[in-house]
């Protein structure tokens, strides 16, 4: 069985360990790191199977394990992912955002080959990028248009200078329209769908991003289109938050239990 290092104790990172506890996923949770001790301390009370919670985050990877989840933030993926490679271990990033740094991405990818391991960006709250990676050479303008309810947004850095009111809105508002490249720095927890997009088609300064606050919905929704020479593609999602955490679509964690499953597993893959 795979071994398994935690980083990040909150929703994602807590579905994740109650999937392999459970035995969904087959492996095993040896290690976790959270920066707060509580959050740890609350999630192994959860688990039948008690992994050992490290002091320090670069510690995850120094144990014997096989890959790291990274389910923290992006200065988490800023501060431990190349030493997580360096350690010879493979790495699943949930803030993918942290990636539109080129500096960072180069550095990770660079590392990736260096040391012969795998970073694995699941697809999140977002399907179709299969077809987004098969296309990506024929794409002329890709653009997103992310829908949630004000509360899902609140507290983005983007409203430090902003005088949007959102507890003031009463109906379907567009608050931003930039690239992806600025999205994710000014809504950091909200908005990783786009760096990811991004991120297997046209680059993030080229991938246009709307994000919208409406009072009247219970979904995060997605609308993605793209254009070019091979034709035209749209697609819509439309999913819950998770009850823990609204900034959190449910099947962004639903898609990394997925991501993990897979590595686990020795099977029949579908899909690229």
């Amino acid at each position: 069985m795979k071994r398994i290092g935690l980083l990040g104790c909150g929703a994602i990172g807590t579905q994740i360990a109650l999937s392999i506890d459970s035995g969904k996923i087959p492996a095993i949770l040896t290690h976790v790191y959270d920066s707060s001790k509580e959050a740890s301390a609350s999630l192994v009370e959860k688990l039948q199977n008690k992994p050992v919670i490290v002091e320090n985050s670069h510690l995850l990877s120094s144990y014997p394990i096989d890959i790291v989840i990274e389910a923290a933030s992006q200065d988490a993926v800023k501060d431990v992912a190349l030493s997580i490679l360096q350690n010879k271990k493979d790495l699943m990033i949930m803030s993918v955002g942290a990636l539109l740094d080129e500096t960072i991405y180069d550095v990770l990818s660079d590392a990736c080959k260096d040391f012969k391991k795998t970073i694995y960006l699941p697809s999140g709250a977002i399907a179709g990028l299969d077809g987004i990676k098969s296309i990506k050479d024929e794409i002329e303008s890709l653009s997103i248009t992310t829908t949630k309810h004000p509360r899902s947004l609140k507290g983005a850095k983007f409203f430090e200078n902003s005088e949007i009111n959102m507890d003031g809105l009463t109906s379907k508002t567009k608050i931003f329209q930039g690239t992806a490249k600025e999205a994710v720095s000014l809504f950091p927890a909200n908005i990783n769908v786009a760096a990811l997009l991004s991120l297997c088609g046209v680059g993030s300064e080229k991938t246009i991003v709307n994000i919208v606050a409406d009072p009247a919905t219970d979904k995060n929704t997605h609308h993605i289109e793209a254009s070019g020479k091979f034709g035209h593609m749209t697609f819509t999602i439309e999913n819950f938050p998770d009850p823990n955490n609204p900034k959190t679509s449910r099947l962004a964690i639903l898609s990394a239990i997925e991501t993990l499953r897979k590595y686990c597993s020795d099977e029949i893959q579908i899909g690229t």
